[in-house]
């Protein structure tokens, strides 16, 4: 592809050397000694960078600027100058020009500028699909081995790493064979969940994450100062790759103090490792301190929220068995009006001690995604799901309190409860009406399912500190991207959920979330 420059230089004669180096170098020059004669070539031709003397008689580079912007306003300027004046750059930045180059020009310093802004992109493709293919290897050779909690977070994080690099990218060309290595480690650490999740939970020796119900007490805690209030925001349902993508949202106003990760507990749903978090307790401990507050999880319940209606209660319960004397407010988030509510209402938040803010539109969009046509032809996949996130954020409530939090010089915290996958490949399973609806784990009595190969079986829920309902109640939950399928109606019902993100099993994605705490900058 030749790309075409138009050059505009009052004194255009004398730059021929640079125009006859980079025709050298393949690109097609047009040059002009006006603004006025350049603001008429860019009305008729087809330029894919206009280079624009500052400094000219008549219309001055930064008088032509503007008026290019309004006929092509994604048509690259380079603005060249001989002043080094401030308020100069200033104007011209401002103007959203693509580079600014200082006279006197050298052939190295044009062809760099060009390079940055017309072949930026093939360049960051040949660079990062190098670099992947350097560590693939290496990667994959890491999780083939035993490896414990912390070395299968450094791996998830450089996974999407690579991930989000290779979704920049224009063409992809990476993203399948990062799709099946991603697949690949997976596996392996459904396989690493199987062996070890148990002994997590009884071994008092055993090596182990933090997990969910020890996350309010052993990192929230202990951020609570008496000076300056500290808000934490549970964003259900987020992933890690969505959180990096918050977080360059949010980079102009907060510094990153620690960014962290935990294990959520299983079943990774909202029901279970939320109520966990906020009580400070697993499940069964739950239940059996407080069996008013527990909502069995059985099958006519399909709204999670319905589980998660003592969150605050559970919140006050901890903060009461530990003795701190702390205000604290507890706020849920589930439409917007609520979030513009919160927003309107902030200043009384700044008398707590601590902020606890749900906000469940993550949640909802997976859901929707499920149900909704339109919401799965914007988020046909993991970048899809980042990007309607990402606009989501951008345009919500929750951004401008975040915002707010800033200006007062708040601190705060960004975590989830669990996060998702998209799932792909079906599990057939049988049980009664009293089995729960969640694709990812199901729990009763008499469940019968047509492999092991892809399931994680909890025969004594005690050993996993979750609710029996009655002695021969079991869990089981699948790994990697299955989901459980019934018999009857078994196409149709793999069809409508076949990719899909769900939630409640094992995977990367689920098990491995952000714990991110962030001051003011």
């Amino acid at each position: 592809m030749q790309y075409q420059i138009l050059w505009a230089d009052d004194e255009i004669d004398l730059l021929k050397p640079y125009i006859m180096f980079l025709r050298g170098k393949g690109y097609e020059v047009t040059p002009v000694n006006s603004g006025a004669d350049a603001l008429e070539e860019v009305e008729k031709g087809k330029f894919d960078v206009v280079f624009l003397d500052e400094n000219m008689p008549g219309m001055t580079g930064l008088e032509v600027l503007p008026h290019i912007k309004q006929m092509k306003p994604n048509l690259p300027v380079v603005m060249i100058t001989k002043s080094e004046e401030e308020h100069i750059m200033e104007e011209a930045i401002g103007s959203k020009i693509a580079d600014y180059l200082i006279k006197p020009l050298n052939p190295n310093q044009i062809l760099l500028s060009v390079k940055k802004i017309l072949d930026k992109k093939r360049l960051e493709e040949e660079k990062t699909n190098l670099s992947y293919q350097q560590e693939f290897r290496q990667l994959s050779m890491q999780y083939q081995d035993r490896i414990d909690y912390q070395e299968w977070t450094e791996i998830y994080k450089k996974l999407l790493f690579w991930e989000l690099e290779i979704d920049r990218t224009e063409n992809k060309s990476m993203a399948e064979v990062m799709n099946m290595q991603k697949a690949e480690a997976n596996a392996n650490f459904s396989r690493f969940i199987r062996e070890n999740y148990e002994d997590w939970l009884n071994n008092p020796k055993a090596d182990k994450p933090l997990l969910s119900h020890q996350l309010m007490r052993k990192k929230v805690f202990p951020l609570v100062k008496e000076q300056s209030p500290l808000f934490f925001l549970l964003i259900d349902n987020l992933r890690y790759d969505q959180w990096k993508i918050l977080e360059g949202l949010i980079q102009d106003y907060f510094t990153v103090e620690e960014e962290a990760a935990y294990y959520s507990i299983l079943p990774t749903t909202t029901a279970y490792a939320r109520n966990a978090i906020f009580a400070g307790m697993m499940p069964a401990e739950i239940e059996k301190q407080y069996p008013k507050h527990w909502v069995q999880d059985l099958g006519d319940s399909e709204d999670e929220e319905g589980f998660n209606q003592h969150e605050e209660f559970f919140l006050q319960e901890q903060v009461r068995r530990s003795r701190l004397n702390w205000k604290v407010s507890y706020n849920k988030i589930i439409h917007n009006n609520q979030g513009k509510h919160l927003v309107e209402n902030f200043n009384r938040l700044l008398q707590n001690h601590l902020n606890v803010i749900v906000y469940n539109f993550v949640d909802m969009l997976s859901h929707a995604r499920t149900d909704m046509a339109m919401i799965k032809e914007l988020a046909p996949d993991e970048s899809g799901y980042r990007s309607i996130t990402a606009s989501w954020f951008t345009h919500s409530p929750l951004f401008d309190l975040v915002k707010k939090i800033s200006d007062k010089k708040g601190r705060l915290v960004i975590t989830t409860d669990h996060g998702m996958i998209r799932v792909q490949n079906p599990v057939k399973i049988v049980g009664d009406r009293s089995v729960n609806t969640n694709l990812r784990y199901k729990q009763g009595k008499n469940l019968n399912w047509d492999s092991d190969d892809h399931v994680l079986v909890c025969r004594k829920p005690e050993r996993f500190f979750l609710p029996k309902v009655n002695v021969s109640t079991a869990y089981v939950f699948t790994m990697e991207d299955y989901f459980f399928a019934y018999p009857n109606n078994y196409n149709h019902y793999v069809s409508h959920y076949r990719n899909t993100f769900q939630h409640g099993g094992v995977s990367l994605e689920e098990c491995i979330v952000p714990f991110v705490y962030l001051t003011a900058k």
